[in-house]
């Protein structure tokens, strides 16, 4: 099959394919997963639940849905999609990280906790679900737990800087204060924006 030079002629090969094959849900959320990257998103979505509904077990179209209803600013429709994504497929790793990172932020600490882990058992390399899953034992208090996960995160993902701000937080509240600084420093010269608070705290500390 010939290589598609432009977003445009990419998504207008996904629907000659599809007039040749209305029911293939792979051309549906090709095409759907192109319209995003244009902000086409009713349009997109449409193919979306026609992609599902051809292929079922099709989960990464259910975490598309998922994204464009946190695009509108609807957080529950996307925690419902990303359930679905793990319905359609055990063991879909991006499902569970999406659900733990949804969980935090709806403060639901320990249920986030349990879909990182599982996103993690499923995807050892899944660096995002290591960090969230860190934050989440940092603001559960389990700081031995969170410098665990950031130094495996490191391991797959040398330069993430989140890591290692995590570490930073974790060893600053364990009283280790020479790494802290260390790796606050580490995170601020890979381009994050340490919190100034972290910053003051560790200054007195500093050599």
């Amino acid at each position: 099959m010939q290589k598609a030079q432009n977003a445009e002629e990419y998504i207008a090969m996904q629907r000659a394919s599809l007039a040749g094959n209305s029911e293939c849900g792979a051309s549906h959320y090709n095409l759907a997963v192109a319209l995003m990257g244009q902000k086409k998103y009713e349009e997109a979505e449409s193919h979306l639940h026609e992609a599902v509904s051809c292929s079922p077990n099709l989960a990464e179209a259910f975490v598309q849905l998922g994204a464009i209803c946190l695009q509108r600013g609807d957080a529950e429709g996307c925690l419902h999609y990303n359930k679905r994504s793990i319905k359609a497929r055990a063991g879909f790793a991006p499902g569970y990280a999406n659900i733990g990172y949804l969980e935090l932020q709806n403060g639901n600490i320990d249920e986030a906790i349990k879909n990182l882990q599982k996103a993690i058992v499923f995807n050892s390399k899944h660096v995002q679900a290591y960090t969230t899953l860190a934050s989440a034992y940092l603001m559960k208090g389990l700081m031995d737990e969170a410098i665990e996960i950031c130094l495996k995160s490191i391991e797959i993902e040398p330069d993430f800087p989140i890591s290692y701000n995590n570490l930073a937080v974790a060893y600053l509240e364990k009283g280790e204060y020479a790494k802290s600084i260390e790796n606050a420093d580490k995170a601020g010269s890979l381009g994050y924006t340490v919190a100034e608070g972290l910053l003051k705290e560790l200054e007195p500390y500093r050599q």
